[in-house]
């Protein structure tokens, strides 16, 4: 019920954590552990840390950057531990791990985790259609890593053994667009944008992140995203 699961974790600064992360993942039964530029990854202390679940280690997918690690993912769910002045869609680990699993069955999807200290930046936050906070005290709200992977990891594992709760996998969208396809169509969509003049120096980062952010709650389908592709390439060459 998990196969398809993956989760990323990104520019995480102790070995240890990933060790811990690893292992928390391991015992809910996900096991497709996707690291984005790892501080001092291999260490002894990240297999100490892992307590077994050294293959999740060393089978983990190498990235540069997030659009590596979730490229073949067709839902991707962003973890934050504070409010974000950005127009995406926030849910709790429940529903979260009910749409990861619901979704896992027809195509990949990731959950995302920023770095120990500042989370995910707003770069990263934009590849993301949700995002999935965790309801800690305002009066002490900071969660270590490997914990905050234990209980997402536990949500999974708890949907997967509920699967007549998982109400949105009789809506899921087998022809919606994996992650690489879609930042292919933002990076084409923008250069148009550019040769038309209509993206100006100042406040164009602010446009991008809008327009990145529509599509994503939009979640377009194959066939959608070629007929706005066609539609750019045209328009492009009257340019």
């Amino acid at each position: 019920m998990t196969k398809n699961i993956r989760f990323v974790l990104l520019g995480t600064t102790h070995t240890g954590n990933i060790g811990a992360a690893a292992r928390a993942m391991k015992t809910m039964g996900i096991n497709d552990l996707a690291l984005v530029n790892p501080e001092g990854f291999p260490s002894a202390e990240a297999t100490s840390r892992a307590s077994g679940a050294d293959d999740l280690l060393y089978n983990a997918d190498i990235c540069q950057h997030i659009d590596g690690a979730i490229s073949e993912s067709k839902l991707v769910i962003g973890t934050t531990a504070r409010k974000r002045h950005l127009d995406i869609p926030v849910i709790d680990a429940r529903t979260a791990a009910q749409m990861l699993v619901a979704e896992s069955q027809v195509h990949k999807v990731s959950l995302v985790f920023g770095k120990e200290r500042y989370g995910m930046t707003n770069e990263e936050v934009e590849r993301c259609h949700y995002l999935v906070r965790l309801p800690t005290v305002e009066t002490f709200s900071s969660l270590n890593l490997a914990a905050a992977v234990q209980v997402l990891a536990y949500e999974c594992r708890m949907a997967a053994l509920k699967p007549e709760d998982l109400h949105e996998s009789q809506n899921v969208d087998v022809d919606c667009v994996d992650a690489q396809k879609m930042e292919s169509f933002y990076q084409h969509y923008f250069q148009v944008m550019e040769k038309a003049l209509y993206l100006r120096k100042q406040g164009h980062d602010s446009l991008k992140t809008k327009i990145r952010l529509m599509y994503n709650r939009i979640r377009p389908k194959k066939h959608e995203i070629d007929i706005l592709r066609g539609f750019l390439s045209k328009l492009e060459k009257k340019l």
